[in-house]
């Protein structure tokens, strides 16, 4: 995930797209600004992947501000009218970036079950 957000971060610096929608960030600093929250975000997201369940919340936090910032910037331009497409870009980062995000941060490695070695010896299902 941490990749994936450094990876966005660059291609904002290095092919800036439209700002449609975003006017809500950029009216405060310009693109490639915002784009080093993504950088940033994403090198803090990839470190803290490393550490043990439980002790990498900041990682999931730290994951989840661009795109919380993104979604409402979007959502705010649908609302006033400046992007009409943005209450639905804003549903769509509330839910494939933030909601996945929220549910990973309280996932346990492994799905939640503790694989029993017995169980997998005896060949029963876990």
């Amino acid at each position: 995930m941490g990749i994936g957000k450094i990876c966005f971060g660059a291609s904002l610096i290095f092919e800036p797209p439209l700002a449609t929608g975003l006017r809500t960030l950029t009216q405060f600093y310009p693109l490639h600004c915002w784009a080093w929250v993504w950088i940033l975000a994403g090198a803090a997201t990839f470190i803290c992947a490393w550490l043990k369940f439980g002790q990498d919340g900041w990682g999931f936090v730290a994951a989840s501000v661009p795109p919380t910032l993104w979604a409402f910037a979007y959502g705010w331009a649908g609302l006033l009218g400046d992007y009409p497409r943005g209450l639905w870009v804003f549903a769509w980062y509330i839910n494939s970036h933030c909601g996945i995000i929220w549910w990973a941060s309280r996932t346990p490695p492994g799905g939640g079950h503790i694989l029993d070695h017995r169980e997998v010896a005896e060949g029963r299902p876990g």
